[in-house]
């Protein structure tokens, strides 16, 4: 049963972080969110709610490496990878109106200044994420350095994209991001 209480709270303290911030959400707020008593979410989280924060960003990191690996392990190529990843997430964005776990660039620019180690969390899902971009541009022929460089642009423009719709409550940002990163790495080939 303990199990199910933590994940339980990584669940709902992950979309309040997601919809407030991680200053915006109270201890208070999670206590009565997730119908905890003070005693309770410290068994869980003894280092208190940075911990949870952290326990979320990780959590998050897996969901989304987990799934950009089932996609770029579908397709051949770097260009159909990305194209069906940014489709599931224009699809995703048009039905929900939020794109769930695919940024950590609110929390970072909120926490990254106050604390280390939720910076390092935030930088090692970002580099997770590259990773998988560079493995496949390498897959595709690309030296390892254009890898490199290449899956930072790809990482900083997407990132970028999904920031920007969600600003404009539109998908319009992540279509014209898909639409010229499938011109440009089909003028590589």
């Amino acid at each position: 049963m303990a199990v199910d209480t933590k994940e339980k709270i990584i669940a709902i303290a992950t979309d309040l972080f997601r919809k407030k911030g991680y200053l915006g959400v109270g201890l208070s707020e999670l206590l009565k969110v997730c119908e905890l008593s003070k005693g309770a979410f410290y068994h869980h989280f003894p280092a208190g709610k940075e911990e949870l924060l952290i326990t979320c960003l990780r959590t998050m990191n897996k969901m989304i490496t987990n799934d950009m690996k089932k996609i770029f392990a579908q397709y051949d190529t770097t260009t159909e990878a990305i194209d069906n990843m940014l489709s599931e997430l224009i699809r995703q964005y048009e039905r929900d109106k939020v794109i769930i776990g695919y940024t950590f660039n609110s929390i970072v620019s909120e926490m990254g200044s106050v604390s280390e180690v939720v910076r390092q969390t935030c930088e090692e899902s970002y580099d997770a994420i590259q990773a998988i971009y560079q493995e496949k541009l390498s897959a595709d022929g690309f030296s390892h350095q254009q890898a490199s460089d290449q899956a930072l642009l790809l990482n900083a423009t997407i990132e970028g994209a999904i920031m920007l719709s969600l600003t404009k409550h539109s998908s319009i940002p992540l279509q014209t991001v898909a639409r010229l990163l499938s011109i440009s790495t089909h003028q590589h080939k």
